[in-house]
């Protein structure tokens, strides 16, 4: 269970966001100033913190300063009101992960807390990563990817020279391959690793939202726009901005974004004032951008700009020889956070893996390891653990002829399954048939409970953000499919 501490000096404040988040599953602690709320951290450490900006003993900046000095990596989110908009800002320049205004929803706070907490588990997987790596080539530039697959090899030989260079990079590959993962080292490679580096999925917003996420608004542009609010690309100024799942931006949003590209100036919402930026782009996608330019779904100019610094990302079905390393590499990082027994597979559970299509990818078997980790009875992971896994995996994807976007890739709105069948339980079947939005939810409604309804862990086991969590099951909860606490 994560653990938030929650500081505010007004009472009714700090009870109202304790009780918030404490019925989204998280643990809190709470305290009415900033000097508490250090000996509290220093008694017991905590995921998060959420902060007024306002106190009387000790400001918000200065909690976040003196956190700062015993937790770099720790996320701070500040509350503020709107007339001390100024001073959050600041705040961000100081390192709070983010910020939310007065009044506020308890959905935008719980989506805030998350996404630190997320933001901070990718932070030590990364370390981990690092570390790994560092440890088998020591005193070297570090390669943050396991592999010895000969398509690892030519991705490693041109990733420090992409890395040193300024240009817009575009990452193509399959989900779960690992797109989001390369940005990252291309980042933290790169002569702007001590700048920003901020992400949007591009896929998870309409474009109305999107473009206001992108460039920022002015106070009264739309209706529910109270405060000036400043978008990715001028919080990014000096850094990286990776734009995951180009490919969905919205046409019309495609020429405002090439502009950007074209002239590192952009407009806010509401505004005619151009504000001039220095941001380098990574986009990634996961369908062939050729083929959305012939379609007309994509701009060819806006292409071309992408793709001055192209990467392809190969699935692991083409790398089958990494992942007897992957799977022990992730069966450990798994045991290093739990903090339990080390796992290892059993030779036939290996020979199962290699020989599995992996339509998820690298994600995936991230996955299959964590829960396998979790749930083995003994020290060796077995094939008959993992079996029933990979088959409703692959039953719920189908064939694997042609990847995502492809010409002749068709959309399969149900499959055929058996009621009661084998690593099947839980699913409400009509008949013989299944719809993949029932396998899906409940999938996740049975991690949620595996977890105890801990939502980050819950995530990361499901290979998907916590903001995606959290809008499915807002979804569903508003459908009645689901139970309202979850």
């Amino acid at each position: 269970m994560s653990r938030v501490l929650v500081v505010d000096d007004k009472e009714m404040m700090r009870d109202s966001v304790a009780t918030t988040l404490a019925r989204r599953g998280h643990g809190v602690v709470t305290a009415p100033g900033g000097g508490i709320a250090l000996e509290k951290l220093a008694a017991r450490p905590v995921d998060v913190i959420v902060t007024d900006l306002q106190m009387p003993d000790m400001s918000g900046l200065d909690l976040l300063a003196r956190v700062r000095e015993i937790d770099e990596d720790l996320p701070v989110i500040v509350i503020t009101a709107y007339g001390t908009i100024e001073n959050a800002v600041q705040a961000m320049k100081q390192g709070a992960h983010d910020y939310i205004t007065k009044p506020f929803s308890g959905d935008e706070l719980v989506v805030a807390v998350e996404r630190a907490i997320e933001h901070r588990a990718l932070r030590r997987d990364n370390q981990v990563l690092r570390a790994e790596a560092e440890s088998r080539n020591p005193g070297g530039r570090r390669h943050d990817f396991i592999g010895s697959a000969p398509a690892i090899q030519r991705l490693r030989a041109s990733l420090g020279r992409i890395a040193e260079s300024q240009g817009a990079v575009l990452i193509g590959g399959e989900s779960g391959t690992g797109k989001e993962v390369v940005a990252r080292w291309i980042h933290d490679n790169s002569p702007r690793a001590a700048q920003p580096f901020l992400a949007v999925n591009c896929a998870a917003m309409p474009a109305s939202l999107l473009e206001s996420e992108l460039f920022g608004h002015e106070r009264g542009a739309f209706t529910g726009a109270d405060r000036l609010r400043k978008g990715r690309f001028e919080l990014a100024d000096g850094g990286t901005l990776l734009l995951d799942e180009i490919s969905e931006i919205d046409p019309a949003l495609q020429a405002k974004l090439l502009r950007v590209l074209q002239e590192q100036t952009f407009e806010r919402v509401g505004s005619s004032r151009s504000i001039r930026v220095d941001v380098r782009v990574i986009a990634t996608t996961n369908r062939t951008l050729p083929d959305e330019v012939a379609k007309g779904a994509f701009r060819q100019d806006l292409f071309y700009r992408l793709n001055v610094l192209p990467l392809t990302l190969p699935p692991l079905r083409e790398r089958r020889e990494d992942i007897a390393e992957l799977a022990a590499f992730f069966l450990a990082q798994v045991s290093r956070r739990e903090g339990g027994a080390r796992r290892c597979l059993a030779t036939g559970a290996l020979e199962l893996l290699v020989a599995y299509d992996w339509p998820g990818n690298v994600r995936e078997l991230q996955n299959i390891c964590e829960r396998a980790a979790v749930l083995a009875a003994g020290s060796e992971i077995d094939a008959d653990l993992i079996r029933p896994w990979l088959s409703l995996s692959a039953a719920a994807t189908g064939p694997r002829a042609t990847s995502p976007g492809a010409p002749g890739a068709t959309a399969t709105s149900t499959v055929e399954l058996k009621p009661g069948a084998a690593g099947v339980p839980g699913i409400v079947c009509d008949g013989d048939r299944v719809t993949l939005d029932q396998i899906e939810r409940e999938a996740i409604v049975a991690t949620l409970e595996r977890f105890g309804r801990h939502r980050a862990r819950s995530a990361r086991a499901l290979g998907i953000g916590i903001r995606t969590l959290g809008l499915k099951l807002k979804k569903w909860k508003e459908e009645q499919l689901v139970a309202e606490d979850l």
